[in-house]
């Protein structure tokens, strides 16, 4: 049976689904030799894909695995990286199988990091649209006022001229010249935090995620990882699930009441009664 190509991918571990995409939008993947465009679709049993020039092995069954890592800063967050810097992977170098990034931290971040090699799970947890909540201790500076507060908490126009959603905001201690902040959000957007703080007119200079959904960092250190638990890993999937749901019942919500503008008479009428009484008072 066929499969798209970035499903595969995905399967075997190589990156997840988005990354991909992006693979095969970059023209870096081969089919039987030929250069394979997205949307293309594979026979894993039968065809020969190449990444890069080196070829990937379908394992037929791979057991699956999801980790956590404590990202330190001064790492990014990708499977390799052509400058030479220090990549997330280094830190993962004697995990058993290949994993990748669920989701990044940029460099200068740190903490909570997820890793699999399982791509529906990553794809699940990625989405834009499922709301799985992130919380991550914020240090900004100079001293947050009560205004900048709110205006976080209700949302604000980032650089590219869109709106964050809601945020949870919770003050954790205010000295002169700084403040820390534990702030959640149910999105994703690159680099989302320190844009939202910089529309207020806010610096970070500190920036690590403690908790994503009910898995929360605890006691483990900077550079080291630990494989989740099975618990932690359903909490997941049901969070990411139950915010697949809402997103859908809102999608419907939003699309019956535009068909519902849309077959609605321009002009208001007046009921029948209403209408036969004036015209039997004009009569008289």
């Amino acid at each position: 049976m066929k499969e798209r190509i970035q499903k595969v991918l995905s399967e075997q571990g190589v990156c997840s689904r988005r990354a991909a995409e992006e693979l095969l939008r970059q023209g870096r993947v081969k089919l039987n030799g030929h250069p394979a465009g997205l949307g293309d679709k594979m026979d894993p049993a039968q065809d020969i894909l190449s990444v890069d020039g080196q070829r990937v092995y379908m394992a037929r069954r791979t057991e699956k695995y999801y980790y956590m890592l404590h990202k330190p800063r001064g790492y990014i967050t990708t499977t390799s990286d052509e400058r030479g810097r220090k990549t997330v992977m280094d830190l993962m170098a004697d995990a058993p199988v290949r994993v990748y990034p669920v989701g990044r931290l940029d460099k200068d971040s740190e903490g909570l990091l997820l890793l699999t090699n399982d791509g529906e799970f990553a794809n699940l947890l990625t989405h834009p649209s499922h709301g799985v909540s992130k919380l991550y201790r914020v240090t900004v500076r100079p001293h947050a006022s009560e205004e900048q507060i709110l205006a976080l908490t209700d949302g604000v126009e980032l650089d590219d001229g869109t709106k964050t959603q809601p945020a949870v905001i919770r003050v954790v201690s205010d000295e002169p010249g700084r403040t820390v902040l534990e702030m959640t959000i149910r999105e994703g957007k690159n680099r989302q935090i320190r844009r939202m703080c910089e529309a207020v007119g806010l610096d970070v200079i500190r920036l690590r995620r403690t908790a994503l959904g009910a898995v929360r960092l605890g006691m483990l250190q900077p550079g080291q990882y630990r494989e989740l638990t099975s618990q932690e890993v359903k909490a997941l999937r049901v969070a990411a699930q139950r915010g697949k749901a809402t997103a859908q019942i809102r999608k419907n919500t939003q699309r019956n009441a535009q068909r519902r503008a849309a077959a609605k008479p321009h002009g208001v009428r007046a009921p029948k009664g209403a209408a036969a009484r004036r015209r039997r008072e004009a009569g008289r």
